[in-house]
């Protein structure tokens, strides 16, 4: 592999988020706290949320804020509701060019969470829906 690089180190780098979002249920639009890790990353995330009843689509930006192309880019997302795990959803994002924005989005459903947002329409249960999120990439220095 490092023939085929011709002198070019590849880095592989993993950023990590964690979002924390607390839905009304009259309003579709959440609260939003994001945590980055503390290791120095090329990239900034930002994750949106769309309908998440039965399933749950999470977007997420990913901005490049360094000067250099990354390659691979890759988005892992794990859902939790109430602190049970309710499934990981993928999606390959590409390249991102310097100081560019790409957006990558992904669908968890699954009968358990259907099963638990029937309880939440019940008023047997409260509806925290947490979200961690892991963007692989990597970039030739």
């Amino acid at each position: 592999m490092l023939r085929r690089l011709a002198g070019a180190l590849a880095i592989t780098m993993a950023a990590t988020s964690l979002v924390i979002a607390i839905p009304s249920a009259a309003n579709a639009s959440s609260t939003t706290v994001t945590m980055e890790s503390s290791r120095k990353q090329l990239i900034r995330t930002k994750i949106h949320w769309g309908r998440c009843k039965d399933t749950c689509r999470i977007r997420v930006r990913i901005k490049n804020i360094s000067s250099k192309r990354l390659y691979d880019v890759n988005l892992r997302a794990k859902l939790r509701v109430n602190g049970r795990y309710m499934g990981l959803c993928r999606d390959h994002v590409g390249q991102i060019r310097p100081r560019g924005v790409r957006w990558a989005s992904c669908t968890v459903r699954g009968s358990k969470l259907n099963r638990l947002w029937d309880r939440y329409l019940n008023g047997q249960i409260r509806w925290d829906t947490r979200v961690n999120t892991v963007v692989h990439y990597e970039w030739y220095g």
